[in-house]
């Protein structure tokens, strides 16, 4: 007789995390009787949900140098998000040429994370390519999309939906892939986030996503109460925020106090960046003029 699958003890704080509820992930975190490894797993989980919420300092000062591996590396990456780059990046480059630790998939996920938000796509799929958990490949499929690779990032997707075709990761990603394609696909793309909306905590992750899709297909003002709906769950949530701003422009309303938040609390974010260089550019224009 065959034994009994062994529940998955693990899978209602993924679940929760993967959505975007980190303070209900941080909040439902306290799981009897786990084994060593879910146990270290659930730490990564509720640290990385502590980092998502912008509490770094907690997270660094909480992981000592004892610590295993994947908490080493989710501490790594407080530090980098904190502005700490250059010795994070460090650190991380000495850890991957460890041939003990370079295949911890939680150290990989964050060297990954980390190359992505430094637009080193190369050197993120270097730890991320070889895949091995489905975030890993959730992450390939963000990272290819980066690229505009959406060639490759549908060949991700097929092997997550070879996995686990109902997986979040795996409804996640084919969304991220919709949205990139657009046209006639943005309407699936939002009927995963209703459906994500129907069966699960609405969290600012899925109202962006929903958000973003009406955009897509030309309901700005049903995007901007979705908006404003993820805005009262966290008033400095930098995708809505940098949402809010565009959307505003659609429906002629100001949007420089969105614009505002979002270079105060969110200096590094690609908007705001854009939005310096094009102040730049104008700025060179009409002096060539004068």
């Amino acid at each position: 007789m065959a034994a009994a699958a062994t529940p998955d003890l693990l899978f209602g704080l993924r679940n929760t995390f993967y959505l975007g509820a980190y303070q209900a992930a941080i909040n439902s975190s306290d799981i009897p009787n786990l084994p060593a490894d879910d146990a270290l797993e659930r730490d990564v989980l509720v640290h990385r949900s502590y980092i998502a919420l912008g509490s770094y300092q907690l997270v660094i000062s909480e992981i000592d140098s004892s610590a295993p591996t994947a908490l080493q590396a989710v501490k790594l990456l407080a530090l980098y998000l904190s502005g700490d780059k250059e010795s994070a990046i460090s650190s991380l480059q000495e850890w991957l040429s460890d041939a003990a630790i370079s295949n911890n998939p939680v150290l990989r996920l964050i060297a990954g994370i980390i190359y992505m938000h430094e637009q080193d796509y190369n050197e993120a799929l270097k730890h991320t390519n070889s895949g091995g958990t489905m975030e890993l490949q959730a992450l390939n499929v963000q990272i290819f999309i980066k690229m505009h690779r959406s060639d490759y990032a549908e060949k991700q997707l097929k092997i997550m939906q070879q996995i686990d075709e109902d997986h979040t990761l795996t409804q996640l990603a084919n969304a991220w892939l919709d949205l990139a394609v657009g046209g006639s696909k943005i309407q699936e793309a939002y009927l995963i986030f209703q459906d994500f909306s129907e069966k699960y905590q609405m969290t600012g992750m899925i109202l962006n996503g929903k958000a973003v899709c009406c955009m897509h297909m030309g309901r700005f003002d049903e995007a901007e109460s979705l908006l404003l709906e993820a805005l009262n769950k966290d008033a400095k949530d930098a995708e809505t925020l940098a949402n809010l701003a565009v959307c505003s422009l659609h429906l002629g309303k100001p949007s420089s106090r969105y614009l505002n938040q979002l270079k105060l609390s969110h200096p590094d974010h690609v908007l705001v960046a854009r939005l310096a260089s094009a102040e730049d550019n104008f700025d060179r224009a009409l002096q060539s003029i004068a």
